[in-house]
């Protein structure tokens, strides 16, 4: 039986852990790569490079996965996997709010026309490896 997951438990983890997986779907097959997210109230948000695959792929099929959690020695580690919608987001607030020194590399700063921002709407969040055995899912 699916249990209805605690929204305060994945409310943590997405607060405690910014770095996961985000997969595409590519010539109909899952792309993952690991990407760092940062959340308003379940919203994810990452930041990217415009001529990437990852953005190719989004304007082809919006819809993505990730996984965040588990980062420890793997036991009894709760984490979250999120289906979701993508899309460019190219607001200007929202890119010099996520802007930070850790960018530097990449891109010239928040006015850098090569950087952009994945905006991930999600649509399922499921909690696992709880002490339930079965995943609790968050529907959205």
């Amino acid at each position: 039986m699916v249990q209805t997951a605690n929204k305060k438990e994945i409310e943590e983890i997405l607060n405690d852990h910014q770095l996961g997986t985000l997969a595409t779907v590519k010539d109909n097959k899952p792309f993952s790569r690991y990407m760092t997210f940062f959340n308003d109230n379940f919203t994810l948000y990452t930041a990217t490079d415009r001529e990437t695959h990852k953005v190719d792929d989004i304007n082809k099929n919006p819809n993505v996965h990730i996984l965040l959690g588990y980062t420890y020695d793997g036991i009894n580690d709760k984490y979250i996997e999120i289906e979701g919608q993508a899309e460019i987001h190219d607001n200007q607030n929202i890119k010099e709010k996520l802007w930070n020194d850790k960018l530097k590399p990449w891109f010239n700063g928040p006015e850098d026309p090569s950087y952009t921002v994945l905006k991930i709407v999600p649509t399922k969040i499921r909690l696992m490896n709880t002490t339930n055995s079965e995943p609790q899912i968050l529907e959205l």
